[in-house]
């Protein structure tokens, strides 16, 4: 399968706002939770950053999940 970044990025955005939205988190708070900037984390949920593996680190720690949870989406 060959998948462009840009649907990645804009799936995995979705995915992220899902699981932070599930454990009623704001994205501020969310960010409070990775300690860093909510931009950085309302630019990825909408696709506008190419996020490093110690965010996403960051933010399943802070979901409660393993890191890989966050790549197990359905691609649209």
């Amino acid at each position: 399968m060959n998948i462009s970044e840009e649907t990645f990025l804009v799936n995995l955005g979705v995915h992220v706002r899902q699981l932070r939205e599930k454990k009623g988190l704001s994205q501020q708070g969310l960010a409070d939770d990775c300690n860093i900037n909510k931009s950085q984390i309302a630019r990825l949920e909408v696709a506008k950053v190419n996020t490093g593996i110690k965010t996403l680190v960051k933010i399943a720690n802070a979901l409660d999940i393993e890191p890989k949870e966050l790549l197990d989406f359905t691609l649209k």
